[in-house]
């Protein structure tokens, strides 16, 4: 049985801006983000969710998360990385893990509803 801690990093769901995202709402993007992470810890993993709220609470809230448990899989959820207007909050998403975790492997999905397969080719390397 895999017991490796993954934290989950994604925009909370009441927090995004769905006009970005045709065909997207609030519960369904919850249902997938929430979804995957109960399909992590039936497979095994010992997964958890962390919703940010704003580009400006997201850099503490990782670092203060990241400074008091340690993780073995850290994903960085598509929402943050490929919206171009949080291409400077990745930026320091990615150098707060490097810093405050820096012996997690990173991982990133395409969308909300591909994190497990994000998480078990990311936990497959080195």
């Amino acid at each position: 049985m895999n017991s490796k801690k993954v934290l989950l990093i994604g925009w909370n769901p009441n927090s995004v801006d769905y006009n970005k995202y045709p065909g997207m709402n609030q519960e369904k993007l919850r249902s997938f983000l929430e979804g995957d992470m109960h399909r992590l810890n039936d497979e095994g993993y010992a997964a958890e969710m962390c919703y940010i709220d704003s580009e400006g609470s997201a850099e503490k809230r990782i670092r203060d998360i990241l400074h008091k448990k340690t993780f073995d899989i850290i994903m960085v959820g598509a929402g943050v990385r490929k919206d171009d207007d949080c291409f400077y909050l990745f930026e320091k998403l990615v150098n707060v893990i490097h810093h405050s975790a820096s012996k997690s492997k990173i991982c990133f999905n395409t969308g909300p509803s591909d994190s497990v397969e994000a998480v078990k080719r990311c936990d497959l390397m080195y």
